[in-house]
């Protein structure tokens, strides 16, 4: 067995645990501290309690807070150049999946003075980031736990850094920081992380052991508690199982890699600003029929992990069922379900087709069942 299984060191799961970020900061060393978020963080109060622990610490500390969504390398380039300006010792992100990214690539970007541009690809990146701690205000993306950065070009191009430097030194997984998660952020968030398991468990490049038991558990997490924080959006402790699930899912797929739903979601937010979790759920269904000619028995399996108060006569009826559920939770989380209700019309589909069967390839190399340009411009027109 081939395995390279690479994890975040340390991984804190506490309600109201950032008022504990100023004490981490000290533990790491840190003394001047570059809060990377964006304005809705700033605006629910959650930037202000940050910094209040940091101040309790003594940590001197300022905030960018010009993350945007799918975050445009301009952005990401000023806030490299506000750590270097500011003298900071140790970053520190908090938000959804964008301020994530983007904070990893500040840790590094503004010690090691390599240009952003040359970090994009695998292991591209050299030097040593600054102390990183991580900080999720969603449960779906996993980037607390990941070594890739998800940019946007100035031509609207996906593009990512993969490199083992990008994990963070912590991940504080704090529940109470999703407690005011709108329902429809709520669904989205929740299966993107579904999808992340899914597309982790039926890797054909790099799933392992590992990967494989915690998608599984990540699954499980997901699957029982997202219908009971869609109906008591105050509960707490089915946040916190959300949180759990959603690192699990990101440790899983960093190390399995993802495939062609991430491949067909990724035009959707580069071009049209589809929130990335609502772009997953919408190609979800579609991809993973069209995958289970070779996907079957995984997702059995996994049917049976996430449905475990059903009982299937065989593989392929437990297969679909799988597909029915991750259906039937996104028809009831409220999102829109065709790309027409977002404004996306036929017009943009070979263009967006063009783009994942040329220029995300690696993706689709790590799917069950390989795709043609054809079978991508079929799969849009499926949920048109």
């Amino acid at each position: 067995m081939d395995l390279n299984f690479l994890s975040c060191p340390r991984i804190i799961c506490k309600a109201g645990s950032l008022s504990q970020v100023g004490e981490l900061v000290s533990e790491l060393g840190g003394s001047r501290v570059m809060l990377v978020t964006d304005p809705g963080i700033v605006a629910c109060g959650f930037a202000e309690l940050a910094m209040s622990s940091l101040s309790a610490a003594g940590i001197a500390a300022e905030i960018f807070d010009r993350v945007a969504a799918d975050p445009p390398m301009e952005i990401v380039s000023e806030a490299v150049e506000f750590a270097r300006l500011f003298g900071a010792d140790t970053i520190i992100g908090l938000g959804g999946g964008s301020s994530l990214d983007t904070a990893k690539v500040v840790a590094l970007a503004s010690t090691s003075g390599q240009e952003i541009e040359g970090m994009i690809g695998v292991g591209k990146a050299t030097g040593r980031r600054l102390p990183l701690i991580q900080i999720p205000t969603t449960a779906g993306t996993g980037s607390e736990v990941t070594w890739v950065s998800v940019l946007t070009s100035a031509k609207q191009e996906k593009l990512a850094v993969y490199a083992p430097q990008l994990l963070p030194d912590i991940a504080l997984l704090d529940a109470e920081l999703t407690l005011g998660m709108p329902r429809k952020i709520t669904a989205a968030t929740a299966l993107d992380a579904m999808v992340h398991a899914i597309e982790a468990a039926t890797s054909r490049t790099r799933k392992n052991l590992i990967s494989d038991g915690l998608a599984d558990k990540a699954l499980s997490l997901l699957g029982q508690n997202l219908p009971r924080v869609l109906d008591t959006p105050s509960d707490l402790a089915a946040r916190e199982a959300m949180l759990m699930g959603a690192t699990l899912a990101g440790m899983a797929f960093i190390n399995a890699s993802v495939g062609s739903i991430h491949a067909l979601s990724y035009p959707l937010g580069s071009h049209f600003h589809v929130p990335h979790g609502h772009g997953n759920a919408l190609v979800a269904a579609p991809v993973m029929r069209f995958n289970l000619i070779a996907a079957e028995n995984e997702y059995s399996r996994l049917a049976r992990v996430f449905l475990p108060d059903r009982i299937f006569s065989n593989n392929a009826e437990a297969a679909n069922g799988l597909i029915s559920a991750i259906e039937g939770m996104f028809a009831a989380s409220g999102l829109e379900t065709r790309l027409s209700q977002l404004g996306i019309s036929a017009e943009a589909i070979p263009a967006m087709a063009q783009e994942v069967s040329t220029g995300l390839t690696r993706l689709i190399a790590s799917n069950p069942c390989d795709m043609t340009y054809d079978d991508v411009v079929a799969l849009y027109e499926d949920v048109l």
